[in-house]
């Protein structure tokens, strides 16, 4: 079987999610967002969704059952970043930063410190704004992904 793309789509912004509608048709790939809330998907025999019920790390769960090695999931869960490398896939953030077993612990390490920041008291400030350079960051680290995928 060949690679897939697993998403954890609760938290996914829809621009990315149009990206991988639009790669799953060009490139024939299968892209399986998991969400415990309805989503909308294209008609289409590569794309599906998985609605899994509410709770905490649910649909993490359902992503690390279903990955297999090669597979790339998108998601900015770091926790869920690094449980998926440990399985041999790759992991996309949605602002375009590939984690790979090379780089997923030094992220696991600095969440972990501005989690224990932020149970102190500390604000840590949140994401900044999703932008067309971000969108355009995913979208390279995509195309890198399917074209290697290929070989």
């Amino acid at each position: 079987m060949s690679a897939q793309i697993l998403v954890d789509a609760d938290a996914c912004p829809v621009a990315i999610k149009e990206i991988l509608f639009r790669a799953a048709e060009r490139e024939q790939v299968s892209v399986t967002l998991v969400a415990n809330q309805y989503l909308r998907t294209p008609p289409s025999r590569h794309v599906r969704a998985v609605q899994v019920p509410g709770g905490f790390d649910v649909a993490d769960h359902e992503i690390v059952r279903r990955v297999a090695v090669g597979d790339l999931v998108v998601t900015q869960d770091i926790p869920l970043a690094a449980l998926v490398i440990e399985k041999g896939a790759l992991a996309l953030d949605p602002r375009g930063e590939l984690h790979t077993p090379d780089t997923i612990a030094q992220r696991l390490s600095m969440r972990n410190f501005m989690d224990e920041l932020r149970g102190a008291g500390v604000d840590t400030g949140g994401h900044a704004a999703f932008h067309a350079r971000d969108k355009q960051a995913f979208a390279n680290q995509l195309d890198r992904w399917l074209a290697q995928r290929k070989r």
